[in-house]
């Protein structure tokens, strides 16, 4: 069993970390406060294979294993991981188009998605609809041309930013057969956004809900075939939930690392903090925890690559395990800068907020406790 990365995994790594510190760290206070990131940026991470990291190199993709994606958002969330994980969520509509979408969807969709050219959101969650996911009610019916779109999602990560929704929607009976996939392209009759969400953190990602009012889509639009979209959206949650742990990981490395230099710089009761054996014990647990989240986080990758039997409950225990961990973490080390970690300038405190969110998205961590129980039953 080799724990060591491959160094074509080691390179990817290293290129993500190297370009997060140059072009995304040094303005991701002032993209916080904008409410917004720069879409000059996107067309940057392409150019790196950043904007299709898991489809197919047939198709003009990176082809990246699972494993070598969550390299990808762990090194970028170094510098900022609101960013990253705004990354994922289009990487994850690129990947649904290749896989589901036929071949005139994929010819229109596609190229400009991997060249970030065109921005995707996905949009599941309703307003009455959040783990309950089966339960949404945003409807299309039928029309001459495709469907007419009627009813709001909520907390959609670029609403009113991105340039095209992957919509979950019902276009048949109660539950999870009866919920199509469309693509809705941003000026599409009859669609509209709310006002901007005031986030605890994720600042830089704008929010809004995604309103449809009579929304006019071609039938060429739908993606893959009527009945099977919750099926699509449940699929591409393994490898989200990956993605987000490892945003987690990512950021917590980076304010361990922070910390590690602000105490050896504080001076207190006569020598720097790094020296009170105390402090050092709470260092060396957090570095403990991060390396176990590591080595769950790139199991349950692998687990998925190779298409495990258990795959799914392995990235529910990452999920759950590496982006609570990556919390604590990152509350600690505030706690070790004391009054400066409240402060804006040391850059933990917006670590603090934009992590707490993990345990909710991509599936809430009590949805990931019930998966990997309900799987531990099943197999008794």
């Amino acid at each position: 069993m080799d724990f060591a990365l491959s160094d074509e995994a080691q390179a990817v790594y290293d290129m993500a970390h190297a370009f997060g510190q140059a072009e995304i760290a040094p303005h991701a206070r002032q993209w916080e406060a904008d409410g917004t990131i720069p879409k000059s940026l996107w067309p940057k991470l392409a150019e790196l294979g950043f904007g299709g990291l898991y489809v197919s190199a047939q198709k003009g993709g990176s082809g990246l294993s699972r494993l070598e994606a969550t390299l990808v958002f762990e090194a970028l969330s170094h510098a900022c991981p609101s960013v990253a994980a705004f990354l994922s969520i289009h990487n994850m509509c690129a990947k649904m188009i290749e896989l589901y979408g036929n071949d005139d969807l994929q010819a229109r969709f596609l190229p400009s998605a991997i060249a970030m050219e065109r921005f995707f959101s996905y949009c599941l969650t309703e307003p009455g609809s959040g783990s309950d996911a089966a339960a949404l009610k945003t409807r299309a019916e039928r029309t001459n041309e495709g469907y007419a779109l009627t009813g709001t999602k909520a907390f959609i990560s670029g609403g009113g930013y991105s340039d095209a929704y992957i919509v979950m929607c019902r276009t048949g009976e109660n539950g999870p057969r009866g919920v199509s996939a469309v693509i809705v392209e941003d000026g599409a009759p009859g669609l509209s956004f709310g006002g901007l969400e005031d986030k605890m953190g994720w600042r830089s990602q704008p929010t809004r809900q995604v309103q449809f009012d009579d929304c006019q889509i071609p039938a060429a639009n739908l993606l893959g075939e009527e009945g099977h979209g919750f099926r699509y959206a449940m699929a591409g949650l393994d490898g989200g939930r990956l993605n987000i742990a490892a945003c987690s990981l990512g950021a917590a490395r980076a304010a361990l690392s922070a910390t590690l230099g602000y105490m050896g710089e504080r001076k207190a009761f006569g020598q720097s903090i790094d020296q009170f054996q105390a402090l050092q014990f709470r260092l060396a647990d957090m570095e403990i925890a991060l390396e176990a989240a590591t080595v769950l986080l790139r199991q349950a990758a692998w687990k998925l690559d190779t298409g495990a039997a258990d795959a799914t409950k392995a990235c529910a225990m990452a999920k759950k395990l590496v982006t609570e961990t990556g919390s604590q973490v990152v509350d600690q080390c505030l706690q070790l800068h004391g009054g400066y970690g409240y402060l804006a300038d040391y850059g933990i405190e917006k670590l603090v907020r934009d992590l707490r969110v993990h345990q909710i998205l991509e599936g809430t961590n009590e949805i990931m406790r019930l998966i990997v129980a309900r799987h531990m039953l099943a197999t008794r």
